[in-house]
C-alpha cells in the first residue's frame, strides 16, 4: 500500500515571453507557414507545434488543436531539417537518431520518419515526415514542496519527480534549479542538461549552478560527483540502468540526486528495473507525482518511500 499527500494546487504566476512564437522556431519555417503562425499564435500560447509532410499541421494547446492552413511538401520539410541542423545532418546524426534535435533557448524538436537499418542497428533517419516542437514554458511554479524535501525532511536523499509526458516536469526541474542555487539555500548545484533543455527560458543565466550541457547523464553524473563537489546533482528524465549505476555511485559518495521520469503512478514508475534498483538502494527519500487537471493548475503529490511496499 502507498501512502501519498496531496499538497494543495498551487497557482500558476502568467506565462513570461509567450505572447509570440519563438524567433528561433519561425526562421527555419517557410515564410506563409511563419506569417500563419504568428498569425494564430494565441494566449495562452500552444503547447506544441507540429508540422507534417503531406498532412496538415497543427498548433496543439493542452485542450483544443488548431489546425493550419497547408501541408508540407517533401522539398519545405527537407529545407526546413537541413536549416534546424544548421546544413548539416550528419553533425546532428546522434540526436536524430535518439529521435530529437534541440535549438538554441532549450526548444526540443521531436523528430519523427523513416530510419536506415545497417546490420540490425539504426543508423540514420533518411526520410523526415514530422517534427514536433515543444515550446518552454516560463512558469512561475511554487518550489517549496520539493525544497522542503530536499533540505529539510530528509536532508542527503534525493527526490524524483514523476508524470506522463507533457504535464509539467522540466518546467518544475528549471523553477528548482533556479530557487535552491539562490537564497536561502544557496546550494551547490551541477546540472546535467544532456538535451540543452533545462537551460531554456534562461535558466542557466539566471543561477549560480554548474552547467554540463550535452554530456549523457550516466557520464555527467561522474563527472560532477569527481570534480565539482556538488550538494546536489540535477538531471532530467532518467531511466536505464547504465545512468543508474552513475547514480548509485554518485549518491554513495554522498551527492543526493534531483530528477525526473515519466510515470503515471509510483508502482508503475518502480516496474521500471533501473527506477526499482535505485528505490531499493534508498537514492530517493520522495516521489513527486505532478498532474494538471482540466483547469490547468499544477498539483505536487508527495509519496515517501518508506511508504513504497511491494519493491523488495
Amino acid at each position: 500500500m502507498v501512502t501519498q499527500v496531496l499538497y494543495p494546487p498551487p497557482i500558476i504566476a502568467t506565462r513570461h515571453n509567450g505572447d509570440s512564437c519563438p524567433a528561433e522556431i519561425l526562421r527555419h519555417l517557410p515564410a506563409a507557414l511563419a506569417a500563419e503562425i504568428s498569425r494564430r499564435w494565441d494566449n495562452p500560447p500552444p503547447e506544441e507545434i507540429r508540422l507534417r509532410l503531406g498532412a496538415y499541421s497543427c498548433l496543439c494547446h493542452r485542450t483544443k488543436t488548431v489546425p493550419l492552413g497547408a501541408a508540407l511538401t517533401p522539398a519545405e520539410m527537407d529545407r526546413i531539417v537541413n536549416s534546424l541542423c544548421g546544413g548539416s545532418m550528419y553533425a546532428h546524426r546522434d540526436t536524430l537518431r535518439r529521435g530529437y534535435l534541440t535549438l538554441r533557448g532549450g526548444i526540443r524538436v521531436g523528430v519523427c520518419g523513416e530510419m536506415r537499418e545497417e546490420g540490425g542497428q539504426a543508423r540514420d533517419i533518411c526520410r523526415v515526415t514530422s517534427l514536433i516542437f515543444r515550446i518552454p514554458r516560463a512558469y512561475a511554479v511554487p518550489t517549496d514542496t520539493v525544497s522542503r524535501l530536499l533540505c529539510a525532511t530528509h536532508p542527503g536523499r534525493g527526490v524524483l519527480i514523476y508524470s506522463p509526458p507533457g504535464v509539467g516536469k522540466t518546467t518544475l526541474l528549471r523553477a528548482l534549479i533556479v530557487a535552491l542555487s539562490s537564497p536561502p539555500y544557496d546550494l551547490r548545484l551541477a546540472v546535467i542538461d544532456t538535451r540543452r533543455e533545462l537551460a531554456a527560458c534562461g535558466t542557466d543565466t539566471a543561477c549560480g549552478a554548474e552547467w554540463l550541457s550535452g554530456y549523457p547523464k550516466g557520464v555527467g553524473i561522474e563527472i560532477a560527483t569527481r570534480t565539482l563537489a556538488p550538494a546536489l546533482i540535477v538531471c532530467d528524465e532518467i531511466g536505464d540502468e547504465e545512468e543508474a549505476a552513475a547514480i548509485c555511485a554518485a549518491c554513495n559518495a554522498g551527492v543526493p540526486l534531483l530528477a525526473t521520469a515519466h510515470g503515471a503512478d509510483v508502482g508503475g514508475l518502480l516496474r521500471r528495473p533501473a527506477l526499482r534498483l535505485l528505490h531499493r538502494q534508498g537514492i530517493f527519500g520522495s516521489y513527486v507525482g505532478l498532474s494538471r487537471p482540466a483547469g490547468g493548475a499544477l498539483c505536487q503529490r508527495v509519496t515517501r518511500a518508506e511508504d513504497v511496499c511491494g519493491c523488495d
